[in-house]
């Protein structure tokens, strides 16, 4: 997969691992990694898929349906991808923060949702539930951040709730941040995120 790797100054921190939104790339959230642990290390990853030429993580059948099948192969190959970089980079694999937004945010809690050890926490910025009706794996110990907005036309009010409440029934610690605003990240909600990994 293409990414960057940049190697903190302080290896006892966690990487930051962070995944765009669709016609993003691996450049885009690096400023966000500098606001939350400018000391910690940095695997950003572009998707692997193309929608009309923008890159994603995973395909989908249309705004707010997901590939299922697809979703679950995208999902594998990141976290064997995170194996990989892992033993490449010298980072360690059980100390992974994801920061994800939108589509990013997306494939981030699937990875939570189908590899109890693929990420130790998670800053999702406005994710939706990436499958429903299916067994997760145990959390406990697990830490996410949910970045919501309540007039998101994509990921509504609801599906902010419905994550959270998944997520808290396989014991990881939840917080939900509300910003009166839509899909797009602000200033403000970057600000929360990293308050909540500085206490976390």
């Amino acid at each position: 997969m293409k990414h960057i790797f940049q190697k903190g100054k302080n290896p006892s921190k966690p990487t930051l691992l962070l995944l765009h939104g669709t016609g993003g790339n691996e450049l885009d959230l690096l400023p966000l990694a500098e606001r939350i642990d400018g000391e910690a290390s940095v695997l950003s990853v572009r998707g692997n898929v193309l929608e009309n030429g923008m890159p994603r993580f995973f395909r989908r059948l249309a705004e707010g349906v997901f590939d299922e099948e697809d979703l679950i192969f995208r999902t594998k190959e990141l976290n064997e991808f995170l194996n990989e970089a892992a033993e490449k980079y010298g980072f360690d694999r059980d100390n992974i923060i994801a920061v994800g937004y939108s589509n990013g945010a997306n494939i981030a809690a699937s990875l939570m949702f189908h590899y109890q050890d693929a990420l130790k926490g998670a800053i999702l910025h406005h994710p939706m539930v990436p499958r429903r009706g299916i067994d997760l794996p145990d959390l406990s110990g697990k830490s996410v951040f949910i970045g919501a907005g309540t007039n998101d036309p994509i990921c509504t009010p609801q599906e902010s709730e419905e994550l959270k409440s998944l997520f808290e029934s396989v014991n990881a610690k939840v917080e939900l941040h509300w910003e009166n605003r839509g899909h797009q990240l602000t200033f403000d909600e970057v600000n929360a995120a990293a308050h909540w990994y500085r206490n976390n």
